[in-house]
């Protein structure tokens, strides 16, 4: 039986179409991977599962009494809740089952015979509830969950309020894995988790006793945890059985398969229309020619498989600078106390560096300390002559309604409308995009127009802080070819080894530093 039915979804964004006539099942213990380019509709498709959106064509039925939970890439989170208070809230009817078991003891002396005997029936009830879903052992699941996911160096009492976007997507993370929910909808769950953590969570998912929907451009990772793939392309939606590398191989041949058909089919059209053309005015074969263009009429078209843009990030290098980027001398990373111990080391001209660690231990606070955002507790940095510096920050969330390419015009304001156009085509937006508001894109399209910005700005040492989050493989691999390619410097902070190890020069542990 399938826990929730789609029947012929279709979907428009203002008077885009987003997808038509999906549909679907899930079954019960289906591990489902949604995958597809950037911008495809794979996020909004799970809003619509959820009701979150409302879809203009078709239904989505849930079996009565199945609970989902759904991880989204942007939360919000008011303060005056801690982390710990936060997470207890996934048992929330288990401490009112608590707290009316306290007032029902409190007030037992006061019942008459009949409503005491009802009152420890209930009694007996709620306290089998709590025994059976482990009640007393909720802080310890808590503290299991936030060591897996990281979230514990945080600080157990610390405000939600105060936590960064990464931060609070891993803690709503943890708060849906402690509720086991029938059905988990999870956008990027790897996006903030350091390669120990994503680690876990894959273990964990390896054995979640219920079905899940996963959008995630990690392939490793989804060809260890899923066992059913849908690809949305082409505002289609396909199923295929097994993990990412079997669906990678079974699309190929279908592909391929496709375009055979309608080479074939194109074919016989063009010698049907030939013959129909020679034949229909003479009276000898008008019949015969007839009788043609009646079987042109019901060929039903295929049609030609297409292919998505592919990016086309560049980056060039505008001035030389000297040999030496930066020299750094016992500098100490941080805010209110140091993350590290103090850190020296020169940057060479062309160096590509690689920093890893785990989240929480300072990458993107030395990044920023590299950069002047942020002055370091002690020690000091000097740069090199003619050394221009480019950031791509790890987040940004942005609400504005500023199209794409009206954003990226504003920041270079020497280049022409048709440039512009040009740019962002070239890192793989339509024009669909490019004057859509840039809150309604998907995370990689966003992300895309970010990358779009750095190509056209002046540099010679390039910063990234995480910037493979939310693109699709193939704007992963285009990014890493652009990268490996630039003359310039580069810093990377990613945790994605498979992106880097073809061009760092070097890997900077941070982990290393505190041993």
């Amino acid at each position: 039986m399938s826990i929730v039915t789609v029947e012929k979804l279709t979907h428009y964004f203002g008077d885009k179409l987003v997808f038509k006539d999906i549909n679907f099942r899930l079954l019960r213990h289906e591990r489902v991977g949604l995958v597809g380019p950037n911008g495809a509709g794979k996020s909004t498709l799970l809003k619509v599962l959820t009701g979150t959106i409302l879809p203009d064509d078709g239904s989505v039925r849930w079996l009565p009494n199945v609970n989902f939970g759904h991880l989204e890439q942007h939360i919000d989170l008011t303060e005056g809740i801690n982390i710990r208070q936060y997470l207890r809230r996934a048992f929330q009817h288990l401490y009112e089952a608590e707290s009316e078991m306290l007032q029902l003891s409190n007030e037992m002396g006061e019942y008459t015979p009949d409503e005491l005997e009802r009152a420890l029936m209930r009694y007996s009830t709620l306290q089998e509830l709590l025994y059976q879903e482990s009640f007393y052992l909720i802080d310890t699941n808590i503290d299991e969950i936030c060591n897996g996911l990281g979230i514990t160096p945080l600080g157990m009492d610390r405000d939600v309020s105060e936590l960064s976007g990464g931060q609070r997507t891993k803690l709503l993370l943890a708060k849906l894995l402690l509720e086991q929910p029938d059905v988990l909808l999870l956008d990027e769950p790897t996006n903030y988790l350091d390669t120990g953590h994503i680690e876990w969570l894959k273990e964990y998912l390896k054995s979640y006793p219920h079905s899940f929907i996963l959008i995630s451009h990690d392939t490793s990772f989804l060809n260890e945890v899923v066992n059913v793939i849908y690809h949305l392309e082409f505002k289609q939606l396909t199923r295929y059985i097994g993990n990412y590398q079997s669906f990678i191989e079974a699309y190929e041949f279908r592909k391929q398969q496709t375009l055979t058909n309608y080479v074939r089919q194109q074919q016989e059209i063009e010698k049907l229309e030939t013959y129909i053309q020679k034949n229909k005015v003479r009276a000898s074969t008008s019949k015969q020619a007839k009788s043609r263009e009646k079987k042109l009429q019901k060929i039903d078209r295929i049609e030609k498989p297409d292919s998505l843009p592919t990016p086309r990030f560049s980056f060039k290098v505008a001035k030389r600078p000297v040999g030496i980027i930066a020299k750094v001398r016992d500098m100490e990373v941080g805010y209110s106390e140091a993350l590290l111990p103090p850190i020296s080391f020169e940057l060479k001209r062309g160096a590509k560096v690689a920093i890893t660690g785990h989240n929480g231990i300072g990458k993107s606070t030395m990044l920023k300390t590299l950069l002047g955002e942020i002055e370091p507790i002690n020690g000091c940095i000097s740069y090199g002559e003619n050394v221009i510096p480019a950031y791509f920050a790890q987040e940004w969330n942005t609400t504005s309604t500023q199209t794409p390419i009206d954003y990226i015009w504003a920041l270079h304001e020497d280049m022409t409308q048709k440039e512009v156009r040009q740019a962002l085509a070239r890192c793989g937006l339509k024009t669909e995009h490019i004057f859509q508001p840039l809150a309604s894109l998907s995370g990689g399209e966003q992300t895309r127009v970010r990358l779009c910005d750095l190509m056209l700005k002046d540099s010679n040492w390039i910063i990234l802080d995480e910037p493979t989050n939310h693109l699709d493989v193939q704007a992963k691999d285009s990014l890493s070819e652009a990268v490996a390619k630039y003359e310039g410097t580069v810093i990377v902070v990613s945790h994605e080894p498979e992106f880097y190890h073809n061009w760092a020069t070097d890997v900077w542990d941070l982990e290393q530093l505190r041993e």
